[in-house]
């Protein structure tokens, strides 16, 4: 058997780089469905082919993670990339994205895009929101498709890693990932006027070699769900109020009414910004409505 790595699945067949850099075209033995079990792109396997085409997926070794949406497994670091304008940046979204991806133990890298379309006072603000994000440990880089120095600030965190490009639609994704690695030909469209977001055009995963890592184009989609959420495990996806809940008064304080709360003081005395804050309290109680409708 050969081991080697799932990089596309389309239409009941597995695409898998084996070591010596061939891609062969498998498909699952019959006990994965019975089993219950799929091959996911991002998954190592042991396979065997005897040519380019005709090729069984035999065993998936151990998962580091897996995402739901989009299907993939053994993510390293997820490019959270989000437009300054068209569509205008929504800040809760971007913390919806960062709570789901920290929860799967994935490294976030924010790429805020369209940065050419800022004047000089929305420049400023931007500069601001950054800060926040900067301050808890992020990487925070400013993107623009016209600017040629786009490669060179993206390209020393794809090396040797499986990275998602994840966000919300018509923001960009599959044209940065163009402009990284131009032989792709990803399909890119417009932002819709009407509805004021752009249309899905990536329709199935797949990695792609670029800067000498795996990059993933996932899906655009608007809204993340949080059944798979407990409202205990929220606060341990925000990295400031874990820290700052610590030392709270009670163990297991929710950071929302109880005394003694140290995440609460830390956003009076501004070590934590309220816009964080705020979109914990909106999270928490969205996961509290969502078990309660089960």
């Amino acid at each position: 058997m050969t081991e080697g790595k799932i990089v596309k699945s389309l239409s009941g067949f597995y695409y898998v780089l084996s070591e010596n850099g061939i891609v062969y075209q498998c498909r699952a033995r019959g006990n994965f469905r019975k089993r219950k079990i799929t091959p996911l792109v991002g998954d190592d396997v042991e396979f065997e082919a005897e040519n380019l085409t005709d090729g069984y997926v035999l065993n998936i070794l151990p998962r580091k993670n897996v995402l739901v949406r989009p299907p993939i497994a053994n993510v390293d670091q997820a490019l959270v990339v989000f437009s300054v304008k068209e569509p205008d940046l929504n800040l809760q979204l971007l913390d919806k994205f960062l709570v789901h991806i920290e929860a799967n133990r994935i490294e976030p890298v924010i790429c805020f895009t369209k940065i050419d379309l800022l004047g000089e006072h929305e420049t400023k603000n931007m500069d601001s929101v950054a800060e926040i994000y900067q301050s808890i440990g992020y990487h925070v880089l400013f993107l623009s498709m016209k600017d040629k120095k786009t490669n060179d600030k993206i390209t020393p965190y794809l090396k040797e890693k499986i990275t998602v490009v994840a966000g919300q639609s018509g923001v960009g994704k599959s044209s940065l990932l163009n402009l990284l690695n131009p032989s792709l030909k990803i399909e890119t469209n417009s932002i819709s006027s009407h509805l004021g977001r752009g249309k899905h055009t990536t329709r199935h995963v797949e990695l792609f070699s670029v800067a000498g890592g795996l990059v993933a184009d996932t899906p655009g989609f608007s809204s993340l769900a949080f059944s798979h959420f407990t409202k205990e495990e929220l606060s341990d996806t925000f990295i400031e109020i874990s820290k700052a809940g610590e030392y709270c008064k009670f163990r297991g304080c929710t950071h929302l009414a109880e005394p003694g709360c140290a995440v609460k003081q830390a956003v009076e005395d501004g070590d934590i910004a309220k816009s964080r804050y705020s979109h914990y309290e909106a999270f928490f109680k969205e996961i509290k409505e969502t078990k309660r409708r089960y």
